[in-house]
């Protein structure tokens, strides 16, 4: 499959985010997945000149029902800024077109808008090329003050950290990739696989 060209991003692609907390005394990872994302690059030659990504916040759920409640709600107000979205502003040279099966890693920089605010982001990309795909992985670590996000602690009851991770695992397809989408769902759904676990077992997002 050729390599330039125009890269969509395909079922199954992942985004959601990362946090440490204690909970009740247990230090604890916060998980949110949600597979509601739509986007492309365009690929000349050799370089990622131009991409878009785009996520329903709506649809971004843990396995706690009450904290998805406070994500939706005070945490980053999803019915006021229903989507969030990373545009490239830098060209990626990848210098070559990268062999089949091996991981490639780049520096990228971008603008994320999310909860209204727009702010430049640097951060590494993992790369792997397959016969019909190209499978990504980003993690952005995110302060939360920066995008005037109130941290997410409740009372006494649960503590979290000011800053988390952004996790990205798309999968870039020639196809037609996955269809815009605001429709969300409701606080009860469930989208994707999040866990809330003691973090020396949470597994990352990884290129498989």
């Amino acid at each position: 499959m050729p390599f330039a060209g125009t890269w969509n991003i395909g079922a199954n692609s992942i985004v959601g985010y990362r946090v440490n907390e204690v909970l009740i005394g247990q230090s604890t990872t916060a998980v949110g997945r949600s597979e509601k994302v739509w986007g492309s690059l365009r690929i000349t030659g050799t370089t990622v000149d131009e991409g878009e990504f785009t996520v329903d916040m709506a649809t971004v759920k843990s396995d706690q029902s009450e904290r998805n409640a406070q994500f939706d709600g005070p945490i980053m107000d999803v019915s006021q800024y229903p989507t969030a979205s990373l545009r490239l502003t830098s060209p990626i040279d990848v210098g070559s077109v990268p062999a089949l099966g091996r991981i490639a890693t780049y520096s990228a920089t971008g603008e994320l808008f999310m909860h209204g605010v727009t702010k430049s982001v640097t951060f590494r990309v993992s790369v792997e090329r397959t016969t019909s795909n190209l499978d990504v992985l980003a993690d952005i670590p995110i302060s939360f003050s920066k995008w005037n996000i109130a941290n997410p602690s409740v009372g006494g009851f649960v503590t979290t950290a000011n800053n988390g991770t952004l996790e990205a695992l798309p999968y870039l397809t020639k196809g037609a990739g996955n269809p815009v989408s605001t429709q969300g769902v409701s606080s009860s759904g469930s989208v994707g696989t999040p866990v809330t676990v003691p973090p020396t077992t949470v597994p990352p997002l990884k290129i498989k």
